[in-house]
């Protein structure tokens, strides 16, 4: 079913919006649009608002040059509010924050490995000839697994020691190919963590 927004619902034409960056997932602000800010927002790939204060049509970033880039818009199951998904160019609120609650809208860990096992799977896809991922995938499994062991023993070695530094490089190393690993295979890290929650849950 494809949505389209309602701006009929409410008598002064405004429905509100709800702006979401694209890649961390962190809500930046909400605001107001009317059909016709909806409509530039779609046109020009960047966000338009309707400003109730100044009763017109504003740009985000027309004053501070921190626009927001669409990457896509979608609408509730009542037509009656909008969540646009964007690219800041830089802080968000008008206060300087990077959102308007004051929050970082920094990557978090957990955002990072997801980016992380995305990149691992283009590279396996694109089979790239620079690219390290894509060369070891194209060994074949046996390969892959070999090296996960490589970097497991690495990292056993390194915790007998008092490196610090080198045993979180090898133990991110490990992560690495472990993810690696199980993109050959064609699952991703999250199939892992089904598991462990499976376990989890049957304690």
């Amino acid at each position: 079913m494809i949505r389209t927004p309602d701006f009929s619902k409410n008598p002064d034409g405004l429905l509100p919006v709800i702006v979401q960056d694209a890649v961390t997932k962190n809500v930046l602000m909400q605001a107001y649009m009317n059909q016709e800010a909806h409509q530039k927002t779609i046109d020009q790939k960047r966000v338009w608002f309707y400003s109730r204060s100044k009763n017109r049509l504003w740009l985000k970033g027309e004053q501070s040059e921190n626009y927001l880039n669409l990457v896509a818009i979608s609408y509730d199951c009542d037509q009656d509010s909008i969540l646009v998904k964007v690219n800041p160019e830089g802080p968000t609120c008008h206060l300087g924050t990077d959102t308007c609650w004051g929050e970082s809208n920094a990557l978090s860990s957990l955002d990072f490995i997801k980016t992380l096992e995305n990149v691992i799977e283009q590279r396996i896809s694109d089979e790239q000839k620079d690219s390290y991922v894509s060369s070891l995938v194209q060994k074949g499994i046996n390969k892959v697994a070999q090296k996960v062991g490589e970097e497991a023993v690495e990292l056993v070695i390194e915790s007998m020691d008092d490196n610090e530094q080198a045993f979180l490089e090898e133990s991110a190393d490990l992560l690495f190919h472990y993810m690696v690993l199980l993109k050959a295979k064609g699952y991703s890290i999250n199939d892992s963590l089904a598991v462990l929650e499976k376990r989890h849950k049957n304690r």
